[in-house]
């Protein structure tokens, strides 16, 4: 199969097209090489430079494709909304072009990198009012140190459970705004046109060739840059917000099988699927993991924050495992002793 993966110089771009490859499709990379994701440094390996937005260049790079893998995105919670009307031209103008040009095109198969973030907070379940999704913290109770969300109906304490793909969307900042339109654009794609698409929401990404150490980076990443200056990683709130940590090459894998579902199945419309580890950690114990293996000081638990952060989002990835025949294979403690000595995009 011919794939075009766009923003396939990209971090888990680039992971994404070696799986294909190793899986015996052709690919064809597009990348505008975004100084967001790239920084100053120069893309390894062969690829289109050319902007997804740019309806020519997309219409040119779709010629002779089969599917597409869609990671041409601005990632991470930026610096300010300043940054808000770039994220929606990436990523929302970006998704509108290529699917455009994809239909006129008559290429039916797409999957679509998302987020776990179009969840907001994860799931919550109160002792005395069952199931609940809190309200956006305030920063008042955040700045007196209270992180945990309460129940909306009593205010007592809430217990954290996993999400799954039918939960309520509650996107909570710019960034998950935009990839929740992805979505909704790529559905709305794959119905007008009887196509098919997968969108994979992925949790924590980490790995090599993460980008080093900018507001758009990952927290693995800016930890290891920290560590690497004899710095300790600067850990927000208390450390003890619950994320899942998946390695970029199980990422690739969960493209690979996606893709495969798609060209064997017969079902159209777009499907979510969380990509996740299945094995839930701290910032705090990510921030640990990092520092051992680096021989690095202690972390400094900063109690700082930020507005839209939300406290725990933990997925289940059952849906993938029984669809799509996928689970994530690299454990937390080798993926981290991996990433502490892993090379980093400047």
């Amino acid at each position: 199969m011919r794939v075009l993966v766009t923003g396939g110089a990209g971090f888990i771009g680039t992971h994404v097209g070696a799986a294909l490859l190793a899986a015996g499709h052709e690919v064809v990379a597009l990348d505008c090489l975004h100084p967001a994701a790239h920084g100053d440094s120069v893309a390894d390996g062969s690829f289109l430079l050319g902007d997804v937005r740019d309806p020519d260049v997309t219409a040119a790079a779709l010629r002779g494709v089969d599917a597409v893998v869609h990671h041409a995105a601005m990632v991470g919670m930026g610096i300010n909304l300043d940054d808000a009307p770039e994220y929606v031209s990436c990523n929302d103008l970006g998704t509108a072009v290529l699917l455009a040009a994809m239909a006129r095109a008559r290429v039916r198969r797409l999957v679509l990198a998302s987020s776990m973030v179009v969840y907001g907070e994860g799931a919550y379940a109160c002792a005395e009012h069952g199931p609940t999704r809190p309200a956006p913290r305030g920063s008042d109770d955040l700045a007196a140190r209270m992180y945990d969300p309460r129940c909306p109906s009593c205010g007592g304490p809430l217990t954290a459970g996993l999400v799954d793909e039918d939960d309520r969307l509650d996107p909570r900042s710019v960034y998950a705004a935009t990839k929740l339109a992805q979505e909704h654009l790529s559905g709305a794609w794959a119905r007008e046109t009887g196509s098919a698409a997968i969108a994979l929401r992925y949790h924590n990404v980490y790995g090599p060739g993460m980008p080093r150490d900018t507001p758009y980076a990952g927290v693995a990443a800016i930890f290891r840059s920290s560590l690497e200056r004899g710095e300790p990683a600067q850990v927000f709130e208390d450390g003890a917000q619950r994320r899942d940590f998946v390695h970029a090459t199980d990422v690739a894998r969960a493209n690979v099988a996606a893709l495969m579902h798609l060209d064997s199945s017969e079902r159209g419309g777009l499907r979510a699927y969380n990509v996740a580890s299945g094995e839930p950690h701290t910032v705090a114990e990510m921030a640990h993991a990092l520092t051992a293996a680096l021989s690095g000081p202690a972390p400094e638990v900063t109690h700082r924050f930020r507005a839209g952060d939300v406290r725990h989002i933990v997925a289940s990835p059952q849906r993938a495992h029984a669809e799509l025949g996928f689970s994530a294979s690299v454990p937390f403690a080798v993926g981290m002793k991996e990433l502490a000595t892993a090379a980093l995009r400047s």
